[in-house]
């Protein structure tokens, strides 16, 4: 029947009175997107959802206690560079301290690239995009820094960006 074909209330085509009352009703859905089952049709469980983990996240594998006794010292890697680097292993507890050498690993790694693009950038000086980008480079990494500092002080231990992608640093 054409007339049963648009709804002029909603402005939509419709299937029409017929198809609604030999289909059980008009909700319309389509097979396998849920909507009206089947009689002895079940659905299948849907699976809880792991928390997404970040693979450089190391936060786990540090026990409370060891975080808290050499919070300082990562704290002074950081802040201090090279001489906090040398203050850690200094420390008595950086012998033992999982937590510690993490840290270390991390600022010698940013220290390395650190070196490396400035010997670059004295290598290429001669040009004029090198010193720029080099020292482009040198202020990402500064911030790099000052986001692990802050890491430390969230009790996080995350590798630092871009130093992660560096695999001959690991």
């Amino acid at each position: 029947d054409p007339a049963n074909l648009f709804d002029y209330e909603k402005g939509i085509y419709v299937k029409g009175k017929v198809y609604d009352e030999q289909n059980g009703g008009g909700a319309w859905t389509m097979p396998g997107w849920g909507g009206q089952q089947q009689p002895g049709q079940q659905t299948p469980p849907v699976p809880p959802a792991a928390p997404a983990v970040s693979p450089y996240d190391h936060t786990a594998e540090f026990s409370e206690e060891e975080v808290h006794d050499n919070k300082i010292f990562a704290l002074a890697i950081y802040a201090l560079s090279f001489i906090g680097i040398i203050i850690a292993l200094l420390a008595k507890s950086s012998d033992n301290s999982a937590y510690l050498r993490f840290h270390i690993k991390q600022e010698l790694s940013i220290l390395i690239t650190q070196v490396l693009v400035g010997f670059a950038t004295a290598v290429l000086c001669w040009t004029c995009i090198a010193p720029i980008a080099g020292c482009g480079l040198l202020a990402f990494l500064g911030v790099v820094e000052i986001i692990c500092f802050i890491n430390v002080c969230r009790n996080k231990s995350i590798e630092p960006l871009l130093v992660r992608k560096l695999k001959f640093l690991k």
